[in-house]
């Protein structure tokens, strides 16, 4: 076996064992399985800049109050998904989680959903400013009990209440915390499972009742690890452990996945996978969906809250990628559909481009991934490999420089080339154009290669 073989062997055999990670996989599934809602709310903040933000900075004010209804029913979408996003995914990983250690997965989602709830700050504190007010007030109010502190401009009363969950944890800025407890505990309660610490019930009880019964044990000791993790983080340090969690974890994480070489990095791994065959989006979903998905829903909260572009917090996200870098799909290959009609003489290169022409449009690339074939493939490897990695750099740098805002709406991956950036910008036209800037540079690099697969000739000739 010749070195190259046995490099492309090792590749593969490693790369495999990645993407079929039981562990990974239930992670890259849990995300998956949110897609439906986190479109739901993108879709409620989309059509919220359509009835609000443009027709108010258009100075249409009478239009975006005829549509107060709708804009109220969209705010409850969006309340209903994004902003309970950490919710909804602390029970997707205990469903999946549970599925893979094969023990009820109701039940499992269930306990992981109930220990994320548990480690979140139940109390909420409530400032409200006194400035003005004198100083008998001032007194009164403390001597009923109440809270305060300052004085005359600076006079703020402090009250709390007991039993609350605010977005602020349920959403975004709670994926990670949602994330890694529900890993925790999803384990004690599968690894129990599987041990048959239950409570085992006669052969005579309904499965259902039978099944609730056998997750009792698991549950509350998964529950109650949590609780106890979650009281001893805050007990320590006198932060909650989704605080923690948040700056230690959660924010360097998205920090580091934010600089021009991770981005490009990304991109540029994507397409090696692909090129031995391997589904490169697959395979990285763990990080691409674990990192930058919540960079994405956590744009979208804050825009949500502030309608201001330039209170984003996150440059790149998960939508950056498909937005900019993966036209027509992996590789951009929307751009190598335009190079063979223009300029390919090979019958079958031009066959392929055909059927493949309609799906590309919408993204759709395993016609000609698999008929041109790319995998493996030596005339095209180098534009295989860098056209993404080039796209990529080109919309960072430009985002960076303020050109284009970053992307903070999902958007359906079958959205045409150009429009996705458009709309996942919350319609910036430039960020249309860049995205087609890009498609026009990737065909200028997959040009000349295909003109020179024209001197080599087809398997049928």
């Amino acid at each position: 076996m010749s070195f190259k073989d046995t490099v492309t062997e090792k590749f593969m055999w490693f790369a495999g064992k990645v993407g079929n990670q039981k562990h990974l996989v239930a992670v890259r599934d849990s995300f998956i399985a949110m897609m439906p809602l986190t479109m739901a709310g993108s879709i409620a903040v989309l059509l919220n800049v359509f009835f609000r933000d443009i027709p108010n900075n258009m100075g249409w004010t009478g239009f975006a109050k005829a549509m107060a209804p709708l804009i109220e029913i969209n705010g409850y979408v969006y309340f209903g998904t994004i902003a309970i996003s950490a919710l909804v995914f602390a029970f997707s990983i205990g469903y999946n989680l549970s599925q893979t250690y094969k023990v009820n997965p109701i039940a499992g989602g269930l306990v992981s959903f109930a220990s994320f709830v548990s480690i979140i700050p139940q109390t909420v504190k409530i400032s409200i400013s006194l400035a003005g007010a004198d100083a008998n007030l001032l007194k009164t109010l403390a001597d009923l009990g109440m809270v305060v502190t300052g004085s005359g401009s600076k006079a703020v009363l402090e009250t709390s209440t007991w039993g609350a969950i605010t977005t602020a944890y349920a959403g975004a800025t709670g994926l990670f915390t949602a994330l890694i407890i529900g890993f925790v505990s999803s384990m004690i309660y599968c690894k129990l499972m599987n041990k048959n610490v239950t409570i085992k019930m006669p052969d005579s009880v309904p499965p259902a009742v039978s099944k609730a019964f056998a997750a009792i044990i698991p549950g509350t000791l998964a529950i109650y690890a949590s609780s106890v993790l979650g009281y001893l983080a805050f007990a320590a340090t006198g932060s909650s452990l989704t605080d923690l969690i948040s700056a230690y974890i959660q924010k360097p994480l998205l920090g580091l996945s934010q600089g021009l070489f991770s981005v490009v990095l990304l991109s540029f791994l994507v397409q090696l996978f692909w090129f031995f065959g391997l589904h490169g989006h697959n395979v990285l979903a763990p990080i691409m969906d674990g990192i930058y998905q919540p960079a994405l829903l956590e744009n979208t909260s804050v825009w949500e809250a502030t309608h201001d572009i330039s209170k984003l917090p996150w440059l790149w996200t998960r939508g950056s990628f498909d937005a900019y870098a993966q036209m027509g799909g992996s590789g951009v290959t929307i751009a190598l559909i335009i190079a063979i009609f223009l300029f390919s003489k090979r019958d079958d290169y031009k066959t392929v481009a055909k059927l493949s022409a309609p799906m590309g449009i919408f993204n759709i690339n395993e016609p000609i991934t698999f008929g041109i074939p790319m995998v493996l493939n030596p005339l095209f490897v180098i534009p295989w490999l860098i056209v993404p990695p080039i796209c990529a750099a080109i919309a960072y740098l430009a985002t960076q420089a303020g050109l284009i805002p970053p992307v903070y709406l999902a958007v359906p991956w079958i959205t045409p080339p150009g429009l996705y950036a458009f709309l996942a910008t919350g319609n910036n036209l430039m960020a249309g154009l860049v995205s087609l800037f890009n498609v026009f540079v990737a065909f200028l690099i997959w040009t000349p290669f295909v003109i020179s697969a024209n001197k080599v000739k087809s398997p049928t000739e």
